[in-house]
Parts: structure tokens; C-alpha cells; sequence
């Protein structure tokens, strides 16, 4: 924040705190001429106004919250770039990749600062570190128990689910059957590859999806006899003979979705057979697909989260998948 967004916000904070203290001074004295408990002269409704002042728990009352507000202030963040008397944050606001965060808490953490999100971390830590680790070790070993085995653990699966609707379900759904442009992880469609270790993988390491644009120059009429042949792959109603002069035209598209169109999980190619779409399946959008390309990014977890937390979420997204 600049100086003067700070001086701003320091000036308009302080002077709203002094006009209510003086407001609430000026309305504790008696301005209205009449003796106090006297008739005001007032009636409504057959109601009379009576000259009482403020109840005195009602005045400490507000006094109290104003000293309170200048206390806090003084203590923690609050008047524009003033840090407090306490130097507490919320948590390090400067940093601007993934990398400079983790610096960041652990410097925090090893310096005892208040950070509450760095605190906050530690402390989960080492409340339920251990928990996780006793739902994803087999017991007195430090081998990792098989995802298949410990997708039919039902407290391992509990708990997995609470870590899948905080860090998952943004994207994929709180069911993980996905939206347009994120993948349905609840069918047996799969980019990358479905095995219990290829999920883990994707979700240790993350993915990154790249179909280039229009690889092959094609014009209007050659695009849109490639959307023909594509469409016609999963059985869909086309004019036959776009659809062949497509066919032709494929071999550039081969190189990653192979000559049959079945796709590559070594490249996340996807299958081009099956009707599955993950950025949309009609002819304006497969032909916006071809024409533009798509980036996708899957985050890698394994930073943010741990190898046992990605253990165990990758066990509960093989049994979304599997839950037949």
C-alpha cells in the first residue's frame, strides 16, 4: 500500500473513532435547558418524552468499545501500513509464487513470529501428522499401504473425503464428476492413465495439457472437415464426405491421439473414440478446440500437501472412479 492510501485510511479510521467520542460526550451532557426527569414538551402516540439520560452500563458500555477499537489498533495490523505493537500478520503477504510462501512460513516458524498461518500450520502439524500417517502406513513399517487396499479402508476413506472437498472439489466437484474444462474423475475416462499409481502421480506432480492450435494451417473448409471426421469417430451424424476429406487430414492430429484416434496417456491425449469431452462435445466447441488449442494445468499437490495426504487422496479418487 502507498503512503497515501495509508494516510488515508489511518486519518478516516481515527477521526471516525474521535467524532463518535465526541458524540457520545457531547450526548452524556444535558444541552436541552430542562431539568433532568422534567417533561419535554413531546408526546406521540401518547408517549411523553422525559429528559433522562443514557442508562450509565449503556455509556461505560460505549466507552468500553471505543477504548477497545484504539487498543486493538495499537496492537495489530489495522491503520494502514502500520504492522502493530505485537507485529502479528495474518500471513506474509508479499511472497508471489508457491516457492516464496514455503520459505516464508518456515522462516516464520523458526523465527517464532506471529503469523497465524504459519502457526496455524504447525500446530496441524503436529496434531494430525500422526493421524495421517497411521491411516496411510501399514502398521510398524514405514511402507505405504496399496491404494487399492486402502480405498476400502472406511476411515481412511472419511477422512480423505474431508481432504478432497477442501483442496479438490473447487475444480472437480464435491462428487469429483468435474465441469466443463476439469475432468470427471468419477468415470473410468482418464487422460494420463487410471492406475492407482498413475492418479497418484497426477496428483503428486501435477499435469500440464497442451493441444497446439491449428497445427496443420488448416483453412475454414479444412477445419471444418476435420471437426466432421472427429465427430464422426464417436458416432455421430456428419456429412460423409467432410468426414473423409477429414480422415486425410488427421495424420497431423495422429502424432498424439494415434491412428485409431484412441489417444495416448503418455501424452494426455485424450481418447477421441468414446464421446467423453472435457472442454465440450458440440461442433462449435470441437471446432474451437482445433482452431485455438487448449492449456490445461493440474497443480502438482505434493508441495502443498505431503506425499501421506496425496497417499491417501490418491486412494479416494481410485474408488470414486472404481465405485461400481
Amino acid at each position: 500500500m502507498n503512503t497515501f492510501w495509508s494516510v488515508w485510511i489511518t486519518v478516516i479510521t481515527l477521526g471516525t473513532l474521535c467524532g463518535i467520542g465526541a458524540l457520545l460526550y457531547w450526548v452524556s451532557k444535558d444541552k436541552m435547558g430542562v431539568e433532568e426527569g422534567e417533561d419535554m414538551g413531546h408526546e406521540y402516540d401518547g408517549i411523553r418524552e422525559i429528559n433522562n439520560p443514557l442508562p450509565k452500563w449503556w455509556s461505560y458500555m460505549f466507552w468500553g468499545t471505543l477504548v477497545f477499537a484504539l487498543v486493538y489498533l495499537a496492537l495489530f495490523p489495522g491503520l494502514g501500513n502500520f504492522k502493530g505493537l505485537l507485529g502479528w500478520q495474518s500471513s506474509n503477504q508479499t511472497v508471489t509464487n508457491l516457492e516464496e510462501s514455503r520459505q516464508a512460513i518456515a522462516d516464520a516458524q523458526a523465527a517464532k513470529q506471529l503469523n497465524q498461518y504459519a502457526r496455524e500450520l504447525e500446530t496441524a502439524d503436529g496434531e494430525f501428522g500422526e493421524i495421517f500417517r497411521d491411516l496411510v502406513y501399514r502398521e510398524g513399517t514405514d511402507e505405504y499401504r496399496d491404494l487399492v487396499e486402502l480405498s476400502q479402508d472406511d476411515q481412511a476413506m472419511k477422512t480423505a473425503q474431508r481432504l478432497f472437498l477442501q483442496n479438490c472439489s473447487q475444480c472437480h466437484g464435491s462428487t469429483g464428476r468435474g465441469q466443463l474444462s476439469y475432468p470427471n474423475l468419477a468415470d473410468k475416462d482418464w487422460l494420463y492413465g487410471g492406475e492407482p499409481m498413475s492418479i497418484k502421480q497426477t496428483i503428486m506432480h501435477g499435469r500440464i495439457g497442451n493441444m497446439p492450435a491449428n497445427i496443420s494451417g488448416l483453412d475454414e473448409q479444412g477445419v471444418d472437415e476435420i471437426v466432421s471426421y472427429v465427430l464422426s469417430l464417436s458416432g455421430r451424424k456428419v456429412n460423409s464426405r467432410d468426414a473423409e476429406a477429414g480422415r486425410q487430414k488427421f495424420a497431423a492430429c495422429a502424432a498424439c491421439h494415434g491412428t485409431d484416434a484412441k489417444g495416448n496417456p503418455a501424452f494426455g491425449a485424450p481418447n477421441l473414440t468414446d464421446n467423453t469431452w472435457l472442454y465440450g462435445g458440440n461442433r462449435a466447441q470441437v471446432e474451437e478446440t482445433i482452431l485455438y488449442g487448449r492449456q490445461g494445468v493440474m497443480p502438482a499437490w505434493s508441495p502443498i500437501l505431503g506425499e501421506d495426504k496425496v497417499h491417501l487422496l490418491s486412494a479416494y479418487v481410485w474408488k470414486i472412479s472404481n465405485n461400481d
